[in-house]
């Protein structure tokens, strides 16, 4: 069987493969040549850089590919339905980065409470404003609204809880069992926007954003958005006009609607805490994800 990895592996994983008598090409392709080079593989692995739409489907069709693997959690970088239907199977790693990807959550969520990044940025450059940073705020005793409540979005919730903040957040479908309790309660989507001093986003992308002039305007006044999640999630125009007008106090944001060309202003912003999509990148992380993709080749 010969294994397309397209945005690189856990090295650990790529040996374990070979060990086993696969064959692991480690390579990039630009998207117009992907699908022709699909077809000489059984397997393509790629992470968030590649992306496998319609076009690359239609020309890795009629050659050796079967299974395409997302390494990671979401798979809207894949066309899955389109995929499917011309009888190719789509898997992804959705238990190996979810701890990861809560922690960074927590971490955007601390930078955006204290200051850090931009008060860290002042330090550099040789700037004592310690009058002007020191007016920050704790978690603890705080309501954090979580949208999005499966596996990353309940460990967000429970290192919440962990540090004396209370949740809240909404299902669409069936609530997860064991969830609810004194500090962690399921309640209505506007509930959720007027309640919350701090709301992060857990969720799939969805047809349309979660946060946007619109639910801003139920939010509290001076809340904290913190996204995790994908970057369609989140009208960044609206988010830098409510950051601007103090509506929002201060924003972290690992994901964004374009990757090539990143709202540049809204990174600038000093009350925002941003990051380039590194979510997963744990060395932890990225070993759990190569264990499960190595557990998914050997089932095939």
């Amino acid at each position: 069987m010969r294994i397309l990895v397209t945005d690189g592996m856990d090295a650990s994983a790529v040996a374990k493969l070979r060990a086993d008598g696969f064959e692991v090409v480690e390579q990039f392709y630009e998207p117009d040549e992907l699908g022709a080079a699909l077809r000489e593989f059984d397997v393509v692995i790629i992470r968030s850089a590649t992306k496998i739409k319609e076009p690359q489907i239609d020309a890795a069709k009629g050659g050796k590919l079967k299974v395409i693997i997302r390494a990671g959690v979401g798979v809207d970088n894949i066309a899955v339905k389109y995929a499917e239907e011309n009888g190719f199977v789509v898997k992804n790693t959705p238990r190996a980065s979810s701890n990861a990807v809560a922690e960074l959550a927590i971490a955007l969520l601390f930078a955006c409470a204290r200051n850090i990044s931009i008060a860290g940025h002042t330090m550099r450059e040789q700037k004592w404003e310690k009058k002007a940073y020191s007016k920050g705020f704790e978690v603890s005793g705080k309501v954090v609204g979580v949208i999005g409540y499966g596996r990353i979005g309940q460990m967000v919730g429970q290192k919440c809880q962990a540090l004396g903040a209370s949740v809240l957040s909404y299902v669409n479908r069936h609530k997860p069992e064991g969830c609810e309790c004194e500090t962690m309660k399921f309640v209505s989507p506007d509930e959720v926007y007027s309640q919350s001093d701090i709301i992060i986003l857990c969720a799939p992308g969805g047809a349309k954003p979660l946060v946007d002039a619109e639910s801003i305007a139920k939010m509290k006044d001076g809340v904290v958005i913190i996204n995790v999640s994908r970057g369609s999630n989140v009208d960044e125009a609206a988010l830098l006009e409510a950051l601007n007008s103090g509506k929002v106090k201060a924003a972290g944001i690992d994901v964004w609607l374009s990757e090539k060309d990143p709202n540049w202003e809204l990174a600038a912003h000093p009350a925002v805490a941003c990051m380039p999509h590194v979510g997963a990148g744990t060395k932890e992380a990225q070993k759990r994800i190569g264990a499960e993709l190595v557990d998914i080749i050997e089932a095939l």
